[in-house]
């Protein structure tokens, strides 16, 4: 496996599983109301084929995204914080290279960290290597030989 690839992967995706941790919850809520606005599904009497009615359908596909949701938030979760400890095993210059290369890429982004960091460009692209390194061994404890 490439673990360096891997690690990248992971960091491109970063910003997004962020913001999957704020809106998996939401949708998780809205899913409870919209079940509690759902009438009880025994008292309807007309059963669609396979022999459930429409509202108990309705209910059982309700609790079954609702459940498929809250194990994805559980796997977000963990994937974070496997994620942030990687990070946090970083000198701050490292981390700010791959924020700025990998978590939110910018146009431009390797000469303002020429600018802020007074590196020449070579120079910042080998400790965005570092970084890379330092990253892939904390999560994984390995590299590609």
């Amino acid at each position: 496996m490439k673990w360096r690839n891997e690690a990248m992967e992971k960091l491109r995706q970063y910003d997004a599983m962020r913001h999957a941790l704020r809106n998996i919850p939401e949708e998780i809520s809205r899913l409870k109301m919209d079940a509690r606005n759902l009438r009880s599904a025994f008292m309807e009497n007309t059963p669609v084929r396979g022999g459930a009615s429409r509202r108990e359908d309705a209910l059982i596909n309700n609790l079954a995204e609702r459940q498929e949701l809250e194990w994805t938030l559980q796997q977000v979760k963990r994937w974070l914080q496997v994620t942030e400890r990687g990070l946090s095993a970083l000198p701050e210059d490292e981390r700010l290279v791959l924020q700025r290369m990998y978590i939110y890429p910018e146009q431009g982004a390797t000469e303002r960290l020429c600018a802020e960091l007074g590196l020449e460009q070579s120079s910042v692209y080998r400790k965005r290597d570092q970084a890379l390194y330092r990253f892939t061994t904390a999560l994984y404890g390995l590299q590609e030989s």
